[in-house]
């Protein structure tokens, strides 16, 4: 039967019926090739599109490993309280009943950009681990001359207070006069590494943004304070590249975990018997 359309992708674990609302809103939810509007009512079986990602109804990912794709602005903190009563990356995304969100790294007061939040602590243990070396990538804006010379330093590497650190890779992205654009990617997440680097070549960071986390982008049109909900299809992706199982193999795998009954550790009583002739 036809549901409305926010009820249909809440149950899907989208998001909560109010995101969902606000994503109507903004034009972002379609219906059969039809940009959906608040009312709109839809059958399980109809092709619904959130951002152009066909949502796939009938499945709801477990409230444990779900995975919020949020834009901190600047301001705000990565603690999940501050004792100066500055805003967190916390304060604006939804409530669970159980568990709680974790933070996969973090970004300093001055930097904006991605920030993952996730319900389930091995995939945020692992996502954080240097041994699996992810790369996060940063728009960055730079003040002052920067030569050839710079950037190949900065490539092959740079000692700094806590050893040397470099940039994976380095990708002009334009700008005029004194401040200029670069992206650049690291395989760690060091306290300020990415300012502390180029300040070690004499120019100074006038903005700094993560605009990727491993596979994971920052949406284009995403505004600093809102936040994604990761569908299943970058779920899983995200998993593989930590090494951890797909959600529908995880699945399969506790409900045959469920299912499995439970050994005796008592021994038959013939078997004891058997044994008490023996003696005799």
């Amino acid at each position: 039967m036809a549901e409305r359309i926010q009820k249909l992708l809440a149950a899907a674990g989208i998001a909560s019926r109010r995101e969902v609302e606000r994503m109507i809103e903004a034009g972002r939810v379609s219906v059969n090739g039809n940009v959906a509007s608040l009312g709109d009512k839809a059958e399980p079986t109809d092709s619904v599109r959130l951002d152009g990602k066909l949502v796939r109804l009938n499945r709801r990912p477990e409230i444990k490993h779900r995975v919020l794709a949020y834009h901190k602005p600047e301001g705000e903190v990565c603690t999940r309280s501050d004792p100066e009563g500055r805003p967190t990356v916390f304060d604006r995304v939804p409530r669970l009943r159980s568990g709680r969100w974790i933070a996969v790294g973090r970004l300093d007061i001055n930097t904006s950009g991605l920030i993952l939040l996730t319900t389930d602590g091995e995939l945020a243990k692992r996502l954080m681990h240097p041994s699996h070396e992810l790369e996060r990538e940063y728009a960055v804006r730079v003040l002052g001359e920067v030569s050839d010379a710079m950037l190949l330093q900065l490539r092959q590497g740079v000692e700094l207070e806590d050893g040397v650190a470099r940039f994976t890779g380095i990708r002009d992205a334009g700008g005029q006069g004194a401040n200029h654009w670069y992206h650049v990617i690291l395989n760690e997440g060091r306290n300020r590494e990415v300012r502390r680097l180029w300040e070690s070549q004499g120019v100074r960071v006038s903005r700094l943004s993560r605009v990727r986390y491993g596979p994971i982008t920052l949406r284009r049109g995403l505004k600093p304070g809102e936040w994604d909900e990761l569908m299943r299809a970058d779920m899983d992706r995200l998993r593989q590249s930590v090494g951890l199982p797909l959600l529908e193999t995880l699945a399969a795998e506790e409900k045959s975990t469920r299912r499995r009954p439970k050994r005796s550790r008592k021994k038959p009583v013939g078997a004891r018997q058997s044994v008490y002739k023996k003696r005799q």
